[in-house]
């Protein structure tokens, strides 16, 4: 687990005390982080005392009263801010007029917390800046290994998460108004395009970090001897129902005795991925096709469909970020666009390759070869 240093700075012992006793044993977790974060406290009394801690010991979090005795706790942001300490100040007191305000603003205060606060008050608060200070500090460590977010990720992503929150807000406003009567059964339809759209976030979510652990090299990885067998069953069970739903067929043909030394989760989704989209991009009625064998050197992975296949001037944009093929038979299909970029980064972890081949309104067939 993590710890965050918080310096309380503030006159008042009762204050400190109670901050101390509240965030001692109180942690926090985001969903984008492997770790949660908890809380290393220690006290200053003046302004003088707390930026000798700061330089010396280093604090992450600043709880900063400004009527101190000595310097004002203003000048201590201030000279803070001028040496460009990397740290998240958050203020404390009882006497904020507008000057102040402005001027710990202009000096880079993340807020204003009032007191007396309750320790929800204050929990909440830590939460925020502790996020804040968490995404700084990872955008900084991109920008310094070259690995900036590219415009089109970000434009792309707002895209993809504003506009199903659209729609979700629209359907709750109809229901809030009861513009379809009171009748529940009559919101059904709603209801269910609304999980639907929240499935699709999730899922981008989820793809977008299976994507970051993978580019930053931050993803812990247990390699371990997998049984191919038993894991492409589970995965072809994973996928049944989806198929079910669809009037889709999945044939297997699994040579058995095949192990290889891999992380399972990492084959779980080339797996998985490689299964869905064949069942996605399939026709009502059609078939999915898995076929695995082995010889002293490789394993070859084959997943065949007879969905509606992919024209030979799109097949070179599968493999791209956020990369949909849109056209009349793929309107209605939901889909991140990440799914098979981040297979093809799996397989290649292995020195593997993955090759397509497709046909329209015929179907496709994706082959992955890992080596031993």
């Amino acid at each position: 687990m993590e710890k965050l240093k918080v310096l309380v700075v503030d006159d008042e012992p009762g204050i400190r005390s109670g901050v101390i006793r509240i965030l001692k044993n109180y942690t926090i977790g985001f969903p984008f982080m492997e770790e949660d974060f908890s809380f290393d406290i220690s006290e200053a009394e003046t302004g003088e005392r707390a930026l000798e801690i700061i330089e010396n010991e280093g604090a992450d979090i600043v709880l900063l009263d400004n009527k101190l005795p000595g310097i004002q706790g203003i000048e201590v942001l201030e000279k803070i801010s001028k040496k460009r300490i990397d740290t998240a100040v958050m203020m404390i007191t009882s006497y904020a007029s507008l000057d102040i305000a402005v001027k710990a603003t202009n000096f880079g205060a993340y807020n204003f917390v009032p007191k007396p606060f309750t320790p929800d008050e204050l929990k909440s608060s830590i939460e925020n800046i502790s996020k804040h200070l968490f995404l700084k500090r990872m955008t900084l460590a991109m920008k310094e290994e070259g690995k900036q977010i590219r415009f089109q990720f970000l434009s792309v992503l707002s895209h993809e998460l504003k506009s199903p929150l659209n729609a979700i807000e629209g359907y709750l406003k109809i229901m809030e108004e009861k513009q379809a009567g009171e009748n529940i059964n009559d919101y059904m339809s709603m209801i269910d395009r609304s999980l639907v759209r929240i499935k699709g976030m999730r899922n981008l979510i989820i793809d977008m970090l299976d994507l970051t652990r993978l580019e930053s090299g931050k993803k812990k990885r247990a390699l371990c001897e997998i049984d191919i067998n038993e894991l492409a069953n589970l995965a072809v069970d994973t996928i049944k129902p989806m198929a079910i739903q669809h009037n889709i067929t999945i044939d297997s043909n699994i040579e058995k005795g095949i192990t290889i030394e891999a992380d399972h989760d990492e084959l779980e989704i080339i797996f998985n991925n490689l299964l869905s989209n064949a069942v996605k991009y399939n026709r009502n009625g059609g078939k999915v096709s898995l076929n695995i064998t082995s010889n002293d050197a490789n394993i070859t992975i084959t997943v065949s469909d007879t969905g509606i296949g992919i024209s030979t001037e799109d097949l070179p944009k599968l493999f791209e970020e956020f990369s949909r093929i849109k056209n009349s038979d793929t309107r209605n299909i939901t889909g991140t666009g990440l799914g098979l970029s981040i297979t093809k980064k799996m397989v290649e972890l292995y020195n593997g390759t993955i090759e397509v081949n497709s046909k329209p309104n015929f179907g496709t067939t994706f082959k992955v070869v890992l080596p031993f």
